[in-house]
């Protein structure tokens, strides 16, 4: 890749990183009007959380093992798990009225901590996977598998906490 390509790259993950979490935190504050609530949805989003944590853990398996296409594989399909999992989650608080978390004492706080670590690195890690895998279409192996080290963990901590998070406040729904 020459070094133009790069930086198009990079100027394109930096936009990317910066418009998602502002076109979600806007649509957060949309309602749609008369919309039936798609309550239907938290379920499902919390299983596609659950199916990325374990595709990346065979991911991970998979290019320990020497098996690059099929790493390659599985990482496209997390990142498409992921787009799938942010238009549902979008959808739902379009539609839906915030569930308010019912528990009390350490459970709260533990809830709180959980929801503000997945949000706060769901954030940070868009940049992250979008550096990753552009390091890896373009052949940039160390440096890919340089951020990767980092981006794995904190990809399947967000993954992890979204199903505990669902676990817990679904009590409430």
């Amino acid at each position: 890749m020459s070094k133009n390509n790069s930086k198009i790259y990079n100027t394109l993950i930096v936009i990317v990183s910066i418009a998602i979490p502002i076109v979600v935190a806007i649509l957060f504050t949309v309602k749609i009007p008369d919309a039936t609530p798609l309550t239907f949805l938290p379920p499902i989003y919390a299983t596609i959380n659950a199916v990325t944590a374990l595709l990346l853990v065979f991911a991970i398996r998979a290019i320990k093992s020497g098996k690059r296409l099929l790493h390659e594989r599985l990482m496209k399909v997390c990142i498409g798990l992921s787009l799938i999992f942010l238009v549902m989650y979008i959808a739902y608080h379009m539609t839906s009225d915030p569930t308010p978390f019912g528990g009390e004492g350490f459970v709260a706080y533990l809830y709180y901590f959980i929801l503000i670590t997945h949000i706060i690195l769901s954030i940070v890690l868009i940049p992250m996977v979008l550096t990753s895998y552009v390091r890896a279409i373009q052949s940039q192996f160390d440096p890919h598998k340089k951020i990767a080290k980092i981006t794995f963990p904190v990809w399947l901590y967000v993954a992890v906490t979204g199903v505990i998070v669902y676990l817990m406040i679904s009590p409430y729904y």
